[in-house]
């Protein structure tokens, strides 16, 4: 009872916050950063529950997200349907093939686990490249608007709000399923497949199941990232964007839903004001991020946790 009011208590707060930044942005470009953090914090929050909680790592999800964003892109624009359909069909798609390709790769474990899911990530970004007949090639191809019911999406501030509406859905929702009886599961594969096992949990079918949550979220978010960029191209699905989501993960801290926000926050973010620093720009990134994983190893989330720790040690003494 007590963590469903934390974990509420954590959504109302998170969604004053998302609330009143709006009013401390400037222009549109501020509009722009913010909505490019929350898709990148809800793909981020899949691949986290993949990572942190399955123990899997995934090194081809960029790719994942670039292939469901085309699908969806393709769809609406060359074929007429509407964005929303297109969307879910994607999602279909998507979802079918992430639970095919999980069935041999999940077998893998380390390395040779992050071998399989690089490659097929490399195999889907030459396709996308490849094929310019449906993606345009290299040069990419330009999106047509985002229409829902009628209603298009052509200011910053309607994508702001459908990007933060849809970030608080899917912490509440990944939250309270991190807290029943099916998170329970994941962390005791997380913690020892073979105890798992010896009770009766079957590993594979739920591995394969959190592999396709995780490309699912990271279809809906690539997929919108497209339309309101209104612009995609195969870097969407380079090995360079997968390495990106998996470093703010780890940065945010593995296993933890605000961790992986906090996260794909600061390495959004971050850049725009390190563009000051001019040449310097990703020596100075990399420094920092450094900097994080040797004072913080277990990621940003691990600093709060200090903090209730130490107010908790001086309620206790006093």
């Amino acid at each position: 009872m007590l963590k469903k009011y934390n974990i509420n208590a954590q959504i109302i707060f998170l969604t004053v916050v998302l609330m009143i930044i709006p009013f401390f942005f400037e222009n549109d470009f501020y509009y722009e950063i913010a909505i490019l953090s929350m898709l990148n914090a809800l793909i981020v929050i899949g691949l986290n529950l993949l990572m942190g909680y399955a123990g899997q790592v995934s090194l081809g999800h960029g790719a994942f997200a670039g292939l469901g964003a085309y699908i969806s892109v393709v769809l609406s624009t060359t074929y007429g349907l509407n964005p929303l359909l297109s969307i879910f069909i994607s999602v279909t798609i998507m979802a079918l093939l992430s639970f095919l390709i999980s069935k041999p790769i999940l077998k893998l474990k380390g390395h040779y686990l992050a071998m399989a899911t690089l490659g097929i990530g490399i195999i889907i970004s030459i396709v996308l490249e490849v094929e310019e007949e449906f993606t345009g090639g290299s040069d990419g191809m330009s999106v047509d608007s985002f229409v829902v019911f009628g209603y298009e999406f052509s200011d910053s501030t309607a994508w702001y709000v459908l990007c933060a509406v849809l970030l608080v859905f899917t912490i509440w929702a990944f939250e309270n399923l991190i807290n029943s009886p099916f998170g329970r599961l994941l962390r005791s594969i997380h913690d020892s497949e073979k105890a798992a096992n010896s009770v009766g949990i079957d590993v594979s079918y739920y591995k394969s199941i959190v592999f396709v949550i995780s490309v699912v979220i990271a279809t809906i978010a690539g997929s919108l990232y497209a339309f309101f960029s209104g612009f995609i191209s195969p870097q969407e699905a380079s090995f360079s964007h997968s390495i990106e989501l998996v470093v703010m993960v780890v940065l945010g801290g593995l296993g933890r839903v605000y961790g992986a926000l906090f996260g794909a926050v600061i390495l959004t973010v971050l850049p725009q004001l390190l563009t000051s620093f001019e040449d310097y720009e990703t020596l100075v990134f990399g420094c920092i991020i450094i900097a994080v994983m040797i004072f913080m190893p277990k990621g940003i989330a691990s600093l709060f946790d200090n903090i209730l720790k130490k107010k908790e040690q001086n309620s206790a003494s006093s």
